[in-house]
């Protein structure tokens, strides 16, 4: 199936907006791209890199006889963002977003939209710590993937249409129902960044260590969490706003892991410590082996086009 849009809209141009730009210029995915986002400056550098053919303040005016809507904010403006851009969209159109959460996303959007759009929310599972347009690079979606959690009416010719926008993109293609997806990346993604932001935030608060002492003998596994942790803070806070429940599910299992953790250690039961990081440590290798990380000990990081 041949993969075009005459128009494309992206209503954001961060990380992901960016290297969507990126990606569709490289592939030939569309006739034209209009861009819009809030911040005129965003807005204005997007326009000197060459991102897009059309540059709009009013994502409204960006949307305007667009094919394909891509709405690329932090979770929590997904709502605001639909009430601004429903009027204008084009009958038959296909929106889509890229938020980390799916169920909090259709319930800001869907009471804003007209009947005669496409809405199909997803989630390209890609990105680097870094953010804004100048961040993106076309390569950022190979080979990872995009879940897609239509609605229980879409239309499966639509569904198909933006799963090979997204394929064309680099990227594996699932389909997922909301709730599970968010559970899933509860686990995969969330929790991590949370863990993340609460370590590196332990050893700022430390008194008994400088805060030079930290960066001065940061070993890997403490420097690979200030990767995470140095994730756009703004989306991070909608993501535990927007996926509660399930994070919070997630946080409860984790604590009770935790203090099993504890207690081994307490109690010198190196037996249990020896099999949990043995099992753990071959997660790690099925992530290599499934293709989604390389073997490297810095993860190759220091390769990431930008």
């Amino acid at each position: 199936m041949s993969v075009h849009f005459k128009r494309i809209a992206l209503v954001g141009i961060g990380l992901i907006g960016s290297s969507l730009a990126h990606a569709i210029r490289q592939n030939g995915l569309a006739e034209h791209v209009a861009i819009s986002t809030r911040s005129r400056t965003t807005l204005e550098r997007a326009r000197q890199l060459g991102l897009g053919d059309s540059y709009f303040e009013d994502p409204g005016d960006a949307v305007r006889d667009a094919d394909l809507v891509v709405i690329s904010v932090p979770v929590g403006s997904s709502g605001a963002v639909a009430q601004q851009i429903a009027g204008s969209l084009k009958p038959g159109a296909i929106l889509s977003d890229v938020g980390s959460t799916k169920s909090s996303v259709i319930a800001q959007m869907e009471p804003h939209l007209p009947a005669d759009i496409h809405f199909i929310p997803g989630h390209p599972i890609a990105g680097t710590e870094h953010s804004g347009p100048d961040a993106g690079f076309a390569e950022l979606f190979q080979g990872r993937w995009c879940i897609l959690t239509p609605l229980p009416d879409t239309d499966t010719g639509k569904l198909e249409a933006l799963s090979e926008f997204w394929r064309a993109c680099g990227s594996k293609v699932d389909i997922m129902d909301p709730a599970h997806h968010d559970m899933v990346l509860a686990i995969v993604s969330h929790l991590p960044h949370i863990i993340a932001y609460n370590i590196v935030g332990t050893a700022d608060d430390l008194e008994a260590v400088t805060k030079s002492e930290v960066i001065k003998y940061s070993a890997s596994g403490f420097r690979d969490f200030t990767r995470l942790a140095a994730s756009d803070p703004t989306m991070w806070r909608d993501v535990c706003l927007h996926n509660k429940d399930a994070i919070l599910e997630m946080l409860s299992r984790f604590s009770e892991d935790l203090s099993a953790l504890q207690r081994a250690i307490r109690w010198g039961d190196g037996e249990k410590l020896f099999d949990l990081f043995t099992r753990t440590r071959e997660v790690r290798r099925s992530i290599i082996e499934a293709g989604q990380e390389i073997d490297a000990p810095d993860f190759g990081r220091h390769v990431v086009k930008k």
